[in-house]
């Protein structure tokens, strides 16, 4: 039986080759871009909103592995959820990539987004793991200015 950290492994290499909702929207009611230097990544997150909820969600960029596959994951788990419970959903993830919190006992809020649970071992990734996130964060706010890790 394959090793659990294999399985995890094969799940972000498999949304890093092929990412979802690897797109831009047109028209997106909210936009923004994020970038880290630490290793390069840079992604745009695009969102159409009707009302406070996340009716289509999509992206575009480059990056490493880790980030691609997060915000590839992060656009299926944010389709059709409310602001609110993205923002729940960020906070949870961003507890577990940092160690803050285990997954294990929250992977029902995570669902498979509980596969980043291993970058919390490589601090430097973290940065990486919610790139997408905190850009995402800036579109709902509106945000104009691009969104870094540093």
């Amino acid at each position: 039986m394959p090793d659990l950290r294999d399985l995890y492994q094969e799940v972000i290499l498999e949304h890093s080759k092929s990412p979802r909702n690897y797109r831009e929207l047109k028209p997106a009611d909210h936009k923004a871009e994020g970038y880290n230097p630490l290793c390069g990544d840079r992604f745009t997150i695009y969102l159409q909103m009707d009302g406070d909820s996340i009716c289509d969600i999509g992206f575009q960029g480059s990056g490493c592995a880790i980030s691609k596959a997060s915000a590839s994951m992060m656009t299926q788990a944010l389709k059709g959820k409310t602001k609110e419970e993205a923002e729940k959903l960020f906070h949870r993830f961003h507890e577990v990539v940092t160690g803050k919190t285990e997954s294990h006992g929250h992977e029902a809020e995570l669902g498979k987004l509980a596969v980043f649970a291993g970058v919390s071992e490589f601090p430097l990734r973290v940065k990486c793991a919610t790139l997408a996130w905190h850009t995402l964060e800036a579109a709902i706010e509106g945000k104009q200015e691009a969104v870094s890790t540093e």
